[in-house]
């Protein structure tokens, strides 16, 4: 991920040889669960040997209390980035694996340090030892003073900071083997996707929806999305745009599957009932409401929305509780505290920015009165409603739902599924390579171009006049 180290040579192995290469992976808060802990274990397991699909080579993963192991024959840079999507780990810390003596951890550890002053001369260095095996000959503190020692009898007067060190060597110390890293990346945290139940995510193509549902993942959440368009009154470059979105999202998950709903037509009926200033509420309400029946579907279990408390006008507390009112299931807002540059921030972290501020044509402008109000009250609303038909209305646009499956192009499609002509490249290999970095600007500028082509043959969008 962009602004963080990458991972250091392994050195070269003096005698006694390292067992070899591996990756360790620090639980979340899957610590705190009591007998039913093993459930969570197994679902963190099963999502990243989901994230590990399509690799390119063979894998393994060995179960700790409260770390898992992983390697395999594939490129240590490999399995890291992989397991750096799996929601549940804390840390992703690239490690060799050695017998648990003391002169073979030493080795490894005064190697490992070797190679890190080769780089960067001057480091300052701690070390760490966390000792699973009581009956190692010596404690947790005196193994840390003893390889400090070695250390500095072999490469010389090396600063000490124990508070923050340049190279922080880390040993863990189990029956048979032991696990000697000095390089740690940040992991997403949370509950492993899927522990909590289902959802269904309102995916717009802004900064805000996108982080609400990595917010949701992290609670355990497996998540589906449902976008609506304005369709047939506006083009299709939001679709394009939800579609990027859902891929790039799907990458920390089991893929999700994407249901595309036009909205147009219905709104103009809003419209032409009346709705006025509360026509963008009264579209929120048909929306939710179409959400909840869709989620049956999907066996969700809940509703997601990227809402924010005061953010614009339709997200005061009266609208918000308004929408709430047509709503069959919870309505979940995970960001209704966050401010706006805290989502744009987290938005640019997760991948998700550089979609969200590609141009699109958004529903919920269609049809927007100048001034939206801001406590819409029940009476008026359901007073609006009553002049159409919400069952036959919902029903219509069910019926036309598309269902698409991005980031999932290698795997076949259920009848009647629709992908994104052009749009289907997954989170697997770009060119043979693993689909970091140079993956993601790949993606990005793929549904870029489409949207550019899309907006380019863009049909007039209807005003209120024309609905009155």
């Amino acid at each position: 991920m962009p602004g963080e180290p990458s991972i250091p040579a392994i050195p070269s192995p003096g005698a006694p040889h390292p067992s070899g290469p591996c990756v360790l992976l620090k639980h979340g808060e899957i610590f705190l669960k009591g007998r039913n802990r093993h459930l969570f274990t197994e679902r963190l397991h099963d999502n990243l040997r989901g994230a590990l699909r399509g690799i390119g080579g063979s894998t393994w993963i060995k179960a700790g209390q409260n770390v898992t192991v992983l390697g395999g024959e594939v490129p240590l840079e490999d399995l890291v980035e992989r397991a750096r999507r799996v929601i549940g780990f804390n840390s992703v810390e690239p490690a060799l694996r050695v017998p648990s003596t003391v002169s073979d951890i030493t080795g490894t550890a005064v190697e490992a340090l070797a190679a890190a002053r080769a780089e960067r001369p001057g480091i300052s260095f701690a070390v760490r030892v966390k000792r699973r095996n009581k009956s190692f000959e010596m404690t947790s503190s005196q193994f840390e003073r003893f390889l400090g020692a070695r250390v500095r009898e072999a490469l010389g007067p090396l600063p000490v900071n124990l508070s923050s060190p340049d190279v922080l060597v880390s040993v863990e110390i189990d029956h048979k083997e032991s696990y000697v890293s000095w390089s740690r990346h940040q992991g997403p945290g949370g509950l492993p996707v899927g522990s909590s139940g289902r959802a269904l995510v309102l995916l717009s193509g802004g900064y805000d929806s996108p982080v609400a549902a990595h917010r949701a993942m992290r609670r355990g959440l497996h998540c589906d999305f449902v976008h609506f368009t304005g369709a047939p009154y506006t083009n299709a470059a939001s679709v394009y745009k939800a579609y990027a979105l859902a891929r790039e999202l799907n990458r920390y998950q089991p893929g999700g599957q994407l249901h595309v709903i036009a909205l147009g037509h219905a709104q103009k009926q809003l419209a032409i009932a009346g709705a006025g200033r509360l026509q963008v509420v009264a579209q929120r309400r048909l929306m939710v409401r179409a959400a909840s029946a869709l989620a049956g579907r999907t066996r969700a279990e809940a509703l997601v929305t990227g809402d924010s408390l005061g953010q614009v006008a339709s997200q005061t507390l009266a609208n918000m509780a308004a929408v709430d009112e047509a709503a069959t299931l919870p309505v979940l807002r995970p960001l209704v505290g966050w401010e706006k540059q805290e989502i744009i921030d987290e938005a640019r972290s997760l991948g998700t920015a550089e979609i969200s501020v590609l141009p699109d044509e958004d529903c919920c402008k269609l049809l927007a009165p100048p001034r939206v109000t801001l406590r819409a009250g029940l009476t008026g609303l359901l007073s609006v409603e009553k002049r159409l038909d919400l069952d036959d209305l919902v029903d219509g646009l069910l019926s036309d739902v598309q269902v698409m499956y991005p980031g999932n192009s290698g795997e076949e499609a259920e009848p009647g599924a629709a992908v994104p002509a052009g749009a289907g490249c997954h989170a697997g290999q770009v060119d043979g390579r693993p689909s970091s970095e140079r993956g993601r600007e790949s993606r990005i500028a793929s549904a870029s171009s489409l949207i550019a082509r899309t907006t380019s043959a863009a049909g007039r969008m209807p005003s209120t006049k024309d609905a009155d």
